[in-house]
């Protein structure tokens, strides 16, 4: 991590429905280029959660301690179905700090369309991460860009598991080994027995 990084903080929302290995890469991974680097469970409006938002945030926390960094951190208070709401609050909380809000590349077309869209771009750095099954739009790039948004592109090392894979198949390799307890304990997406660890 450089030294004009330690302000930054990176912004990451979630479903969490539930947290991946890929989750687990992105928040390890973005702790290399941020000072900080805050979680938190969402509902999404675009999408039917499988889950209530109070087990996907348990699910997250989870997570958060397995990995035990310091400069991480859940805090779901931030949380909100709203990207403008969740940045107003976090700007109310660290005034001084750049922030940069996490987003994959599918997101990226439809930011433009969210709600204040506008004011998100003045608020924050978009900080895009490229999926693998979603190659980055340079069009929607530029448009933002075109419309004043700050955006980096953080093409990190981030494997090809998805949320809704996991729920589909139960499949363990698709989570964190320090999630599978748990999924299995409450029987979670019909998780119902422990396996070997997968993720690093």
């Amino acid at each position: 991590m450089s030294a004009d990084t330690t302000a930054t903080i990176a912004l990451l929302g979630t479903s969490a429905d539930p947290p991946t290995c890929g989750h687990q890469a992105l928040l390890e991974q973005l702790l290399e280029h941020h000072g900080q680097v805050v979680t938190w469970a969402s509902d999404n409006p675009g999408k039917c959660h499988a889950l209530p938002l109070a087990d996907r945030c348990q699910l997250l926390n989870t997570l958060v301690q397995a990995i035990a960094n310091p400069r991480l951190q859940l805090a779901q208070d931030l949380s909100s179905p709203w990207a403008i709401t969740t940045l107003e609050r976090a700007q109310a909380r660290w005034p001084e700090a750049t922030l940069c809000f996490v987003v994959g590349s599918d997101l990226v077309p439809q930011i433009l369309q969210w709600k204040q869209a506008d004011q998100i771009l003045q608020r924050c750095v978009l900080t895009v991460v490229p999926r693998q099954s979603w190659p980055l739009d340079r069009k929607a790039l530029q448009q933002l860009r075109q419309q004043g948004a700050q955006v980096e592109v953080l093409n990190l090392n981030i494997p090809d598991t998805a949320s809704s894979e996991a729920r589909r198949t139960a499949d363990p390799r698709q989570v964190p080994a320090a999630l599978r307890p748990l999924l299995a304990q409450r029987q979670f997406y019909g998780f119902n027995a422990e396996s070997d660890p997968v993720c690093p």
